[in-house]
Formats: structure tokens, sequence, C-alpha cells
């Protein structure tokens, strides 16, 4: 392990939705790891804090290179979910040269820090991890991937809950995508469109048997999935279930569908179908996978400390431990019949 772990991860952000669920579940994994909560209100923040233990909140100020933080201060990683518009939080992590996680950025957003990256590439780790439930679907479709010798198309549908709109952070994003760039990405018959229109929208089955109408949503599961399979399709649409129609007493939930078409080993093709069902809310499942991420950053698990370079969750963690550290935190997976969409 490197004395560069002894330090505090600093998650900016810290006290929000998916930061407080990140911070309780890096905890959990790490239980002697410091971590620093980059906060606007520590007053806020401080009750968290002695809730994780071994854990202090800071005043963070995006509008300094700084970040409004003592010279003195030194950390092990920073992770950021929020939109840091400045890249100062980039900055700061590469000037130290610390991991840096980026959460906040779909497709549409890397272009800034690959060129921040490009400049400065041996200064220090940079994960992209704008996907979808913080990387853990892209890397349990992966791990299903593996009885095909080639996948030649992969669709994802998930259904949320209404009341499961998360904090300030993910209302922001939501604003950002249907104001600023309503077109989805997709790869569809080998190439990459901004859809518009009824190609934005898909039906498909939930896991009771609902038929949902989704919408594609422009994350960074796309461009990995397409480049870790060469499938020629690939898509994630999202819908939303209103609260008078959730399972009686079930509260809130999440469900999430991965269907893959391809050839197997003996030469036929086939499709098949996996449900990621989980109690907890779509924050929970982005939180394990940030904690996971930050984890195998720092060499704390499944190899040594990662160097520099520009990073996708799935050129650092296992598909198949991701899976099984799912299952761990509760969620339930199984494989399904395909059903019929339309």
């Amino acid at each position: 392990m490197s004395s560069n772990t002894q330090k505090p991860v600093l998650i900016i952000g810290g006290s929000g939705v998916v930061g407080s669920r990140a911070a309780k579940t890096l905890r959990r994994l790490q239980p002697e790891l410091p971590i620093t909560l980059g906060v606007r209100d520590v007053g806020k923040a401080q009750s968290l804090a002695r809730e994780l233990g071994g854990a202090e909140a800071m005043t963070i100020n995006l509008e300094r290179q700084d970040l409004g933080l003592p010279e003195s201060a030194a950390f092990s990683a920073v992770v950021v979910l929020l939109k840091d518009d400045s890249l100062n939080s980039m900055k700061y992590a590469q000037a130290k040269g610390v991991p840096y996680v980026s959460f906040s950025d779909f497709v549409f957003d890397i272009g800034p820090a690959v060129a921040r990256y490009i400049q400065h590439p041996t200064r220090s780790p940079v994960l992209l991890l704008g996907h979808f439930l913080g990387g853990t679907v892209t890397l349990a479709t992966l791990h299903f991937a593996r009885e095909f010798r080639r996948v030649e198309a992969i669709e994802i549908s998930a259904v949320f809950d209404e009341d499961d709109v998360g904090g300030p952070a993910a209302r922001g994003d939501t604003e950002r995508v249907t104001k600023a760039v309503p077109n989805p990405l997709l790869l569809q018959d080998g190439k990459f469109r901004w859809a518009q229109g009824d190609d934005a929208t898909r039906e498909f089955v939930g896991v009771d048997g609902t038929k949902w109408r989704g919408r594609a949503y422009p994350l960074l599961d796309v461009v990995s999935l397409a480049a870790a399979t060469d499938a020629r399709t690939v898509r994630l649409d999202f819908a939303v279930r209103e609260a008078a129609s959730s399972p009686s007493g079930q509260g809130v939930s999440h469900e999430v569908i991965i269907e893959l078409t391809g050839e197997r080993e003996d030469g036929t093709t086939g499709r098949v179908r996996h449900e990621i069902t989980d109690a907890d809310v779509h924050s929970g499942l982005s939180a394990r996978g940030v904690a996971l991420a930050v984890e195998r950053l720092l060499g704390l698990a499944g190899g040594p400390p990662v160097a520099p370079g520009l990073h996708h969750p799935e050129g650092l963690l296992s598909p198949a431990y991701v899976v099984e550290r799912l299952k761990d935190f509760g969620a339930r997976i199984r494989r399904a019949s395909p059903q019929l969409e339309g």
C-alpha cells in the first residue's frame, strides 16, 4: 500500500445525496481510510463526519484553483460529485499528483477535461465516471457479455420512481441535459448518432412485465461499451414510474434491464436478458460505484495504486468483482428470458 493512501480522500459534494452515500460506502469498504467532506456548508456536514468517524468537513471554493484550502492540505484523491465548470478541482488534483474522479460529466461534457489531461498526461490518474450508476451497469454488462464470442447489440433500460430524483446536483444535471443538449448519443448499426424524435425513445418491458416507453440519456456507458465490445448498437433508455403506480408496500425501488444480442461460442445467435433490482434508490447504487472506483484507484483493492492516465471504470475494475460486490450490497441480479417489446 502506498503511503499516499494514508491521506484523506477529498469528496467534493460529500454531504449531498450521492456524496453522503459514497462516503458511507467507502467507510464500509475501508474502515481506516480518512475522509474529508468538501462542502459549502460545514455545519451541515459535521454530523455526517461524526457519523463516519475518521472524517472531517472543510469548506470548498470552486472559484479558486487552490479550492480555498490551506496550502498544507494533502489528500490521497479528489472525487467530484457535482459539475465543476471551472475544472479547478481537476487542476488541484493534477497539481498534487493524486487521482481525480469526475462523476457529473455527460458524454457531451468531457472535452475540456480530456484536453486538460492531454496537456498534463503524467501528473495523475483521471477517471471519467459519468456513467450510469457510477459505472456499475457498464461493468455488469461486460460481465454478462462474456458468454458471447461477439456482441452485436446492447440495450440497457431502467425504471426510476418519480420520488427518486436525487439532490440539487442531480436535478442540475438533468436540467443541463434537457436544456443544453436534448439529443442523446446512440450507437446504431455501427454509427454514432445524436438521436432525435422517435429515435430517442424506445419501448421496453420492465421486471414485472409492465411496458414502458423510455428516453435515451447521454451517459458515457454508450462509448465505453462500444469501445469494449465492438457492438454495432448500444443505447440506454430511462422511464419514470409515478408514485401511484409503485408496487404496493415496496416504497421507492430501482430496476435495470440489460439485454444483449450476439454470437455465442458455438456459432449460434442468441439474446439474453439480465435484471438488476434494488430496494435502494439510484443514488445508493451510484455511490457504490464511486466507492469501488476510489478503492481501486488508491490500490486498496484489485491491484496496486493506479498510474497516471485517462481512465473509464471498465479499464480499472473487474466486472466479475463489481457484480459480486453489488450482490454483497443487497442488489438482486437474475438472468431472465428475453421479453418481446411493443
